[in-house]
């Protein structure tokens, strides 16, 4: 299996928040974000893998500030690093005023993915080669992520976290 860089995953989605999407104070529904990151970021999983993918956790979200309804809303996702079935994908959002061409960015989230095949069983994925800066710092990260979710669900002996550890050496 040929291994693949982020950038052949990488999806963008840009759309206009519209007042069906805000809550009471015109700012886009935090769980309506939910839902465009993980469809954007499953399309970056679906091109990695070439497989069926589901989400297997939201790892971690950071809302910034508020997107104000009329806002446009960029959504870009890659993944970050394939584990043997599971994807790791960063995803970046960015909102613009409609009359300003400078992006802010407004938040990121990780998302984890689990390739399976039509049976619904797991199958391997391709592995990362990260290309730049930013992708190699998200990519050696991932492990450590993992890792510590590994040894919070109870998988992984705080000994066996090797990476974990070498944090505090």
């Amino acid at each position: 299996m040929q291994s693949k860089t982020p950038e052949n995953s990488k999806t963008i989605q840009t759309d206009l928040v519209l007042p069906g999407d805000t809550n009471s104070l015109n700012s886009l529904f935090g769980g309506e974000l939910l839902a465009r990151m993980d469809r954007v970021a499953s399309i970056a999983a679906i091109k990695h893998s070439e497989q069926i993918v589901v989400t297997a956790s939201v790892n971690n979200v950071s809302f910034g500030e508020p997107v104000p309804v009329g806002s446009i809303l960029t959504i870009e996702a890659k993944v970050s690093r394939a584990f043997s079935s599971s994807m790791e994908v960063f995803i970046d959002v960015w909102k613009q005023n409609k009359t300003n061409p400078k992006k802010t960015k407004v938040n990121e989230a990780i998302f984890t993915f689990v390739a399976l095949n039509k049976e619904g069983k797991t199958v391997k994925v391709p592995q990362i080669l990260p290309e730049s800066k930013l992708e190699k710092e998200r990519y050696s990260a991932a492990l450590r992520r993992r890792q510590l979710s590994l040894v919070l669900a109870g998988k992984l002996s705080a000994k066996e976290a090797t990476e974990l550890k070498a944090l505090f050496d």
